[in-house]
């Protein structure tokens, strides 16, 4: 390898040489030139010089389909996606909100076309999945945002397995099997790009989301497993680590509305940010963090973690109280939150 890095190059000049004998005329010495000519490809030869890196180049007139697109992020997202001229496919359980997105977005000179489905059943993801085909002919993105989060701890969970079925149902199931409807028509047409919003929890592992945690790090696993398999297609995958974002989705956590979060807007951008620079992975730098903490020091994470999960309780539904009244935050729970901004507590 080490003698490849360093092969020597040479330019032969013996044809030029030859052709130029007794003209009067020589080569000059390559260094004498050389730097005006990769001047002038880098300015005007350069092949990525001609690719637009804005969302309207990745997306216009392409089909994107955005799952949970009726609030929330996928709202958000659909509505970036159709300023740029995409396509926009949004999908959910409940067609009024699907109708009153796509009067929004035809409202602003968008185009949408909404399909509703139980992202949870699979034989409504096969009946969504063919007439999406069917009727578009092709998906070039597929934005896996439905989703359902549970916050509560193993404790209260023991007779609750249903929850783990739940979200492992819809988070991961869905999203997979509606990943393997639009895989073959991506590797066909060799583009493709399938981005999921996961959750900074599979990086911070934080406590009282086993439930959820466990659902959206088996995607995430599976997508970086398939991502090697079809990346030769022009398949690519992204997985955003998304930080806490104030969505209908956490609003019965009403310790939320006083910790800092994402807005929908903010979210969304770091989707575009997926779809034009097509990274593997979206994190916080927070995310990261505790993700690097929780490999070189596993044990010293779990102590702080145990102390946040003692000083932030569940709800009082959680613990199966009716009409128990949240507690407002402490000044070091808010202080707390504020240096793990992102985190789900």
């Amino acid at each position: 390898v080490f003698q490849f890095i360093n092969w020597p190059t040479r330019y032969d000049n013996r044809e030029a040489a030859k052709a130029l004998k007794g003209s009067g005329i020589s080569v000059p010495p390559l260094d004498t030139y050389a730097a005006k000519i990769w001047d002038y490809w880098e300015r005007n030869l350069d092949p990525d010089l001609f690719i637009d890196r804005t969302l309207s180049g990745r997306v216009k007139g392409k089909v994107c389909v955005v799952t949970g697109g009726s609030s929330g992020i996928g709202h958000a997202t659909a509505l970036k996606l159709a300023e740029a001229g995409a396509k926009v496919v949004i999908v959910a359980r409940d067609p009024e909100k699907l109708g009153a997105v796509k009067q929004e977005i035809e409202a602003r000179g968008g185009t949408c076309f909404t399909y509703s489905c139980d992202l949870a059943d699979m034989a409504s993801i096969d009946a969504l999945a063919q007439k999406v085909l069917a009727d578009h002919g092709t998906v070039d993105f597929l934005v896996n945002n439905a989703g359902r989060s549970i916050r509560r701890a193993v404790l209260n969970s023991l007779d609750r397995f249903h929850d783990f079925e739940r979200t492992m149902q819809l988070n991961y199931f869905g999203a997979v099997k509606l990943i393997l409807a639009f895989l073959p028509k991506m590797a066909e047409q060799r583009r493709g790009h399938i981005i999921n919003i996961s959750s900074i929890g599979v990086l911070s592992r934080a406590p009282r989301f086993s439930a959820y945690v466990a659902s959206k790090s088996a995607l995430d696993a599976f997508t970086e497993c398939a991502a090697s398999e079809f990346l030769d297609k022009g398949v690519h995958t992204t997985n955003i680590n998304m930080p806490l974002v104030r969505t209908p989705m956490i609003a019965p956590t009403k310790i939320y509305e006083n910790v800092p979060t994402l807005s929908p807007e903010e979210a969304a951008g770091l989707v575009v940010d997926a779809i034009v620079h097509r990274p593997v992975r979206i994190a916080t730098r927070l995310g990261v963090f505790a993700a690097v903490c929780h490999a070189i020091a596993p044990k010293l994470t779990q102590v702080m973690l145990n102390t946040a999960f003692h000083m932030f309780p569940d709800s009082s539904a959680a613990q199966g109280k009716k009409g128990g009244e949240q507690k407002p935050l402490t000044p070091e729970q808010i202080a707390f939150a504020q240096i793990t901004q992102g985190i789900h507590w």
